[in-house]
């Protein structure tokens, strides 16, 4: 069984379950790092709020380094429940 391929999140309700919730946090990391870059552009307007845009660039930049990590993580997981049913099936032979 290959990583990173599309036709196993729909192999059974927890693959779907499984999919959803990283689809989701994947999302939410995105915003946030956007969320981020935004303000921190905003706040560069100002010289009194330098150091805090720097930050907010910084925290920024961490969450769009985390979002090729939700993925890899996710289709570890997934691969794993492909690979319970495999190993039920070489049990039962």
């Amino acid at each position: 069984m290959k990583m990173f391929r599309n036709e196993r999140r729909d192999n059974s309700e927890a693959h779907r379950r499984l999919y959803a919730r990283f689809e989701l946090a994947y999302t939410v990391v995105e915003f946030m790092a956007a969320f981020c870059f935004v303000v921190g552009s905003v706040m560069f307007f100002s010289q009194n709020w330098q150091t805090t845009a720097t930050w907010f660039f910084v925290i920024g930049s961490l969450l769009f380094a985390a979002k090729p990590s939700l993925r890899l993580v996710r289709e570890i997981k997934l691969y794993r429940l492909g690979d319970v049913k495999d190993l039920a099936s070489r049990a039962e032979n």
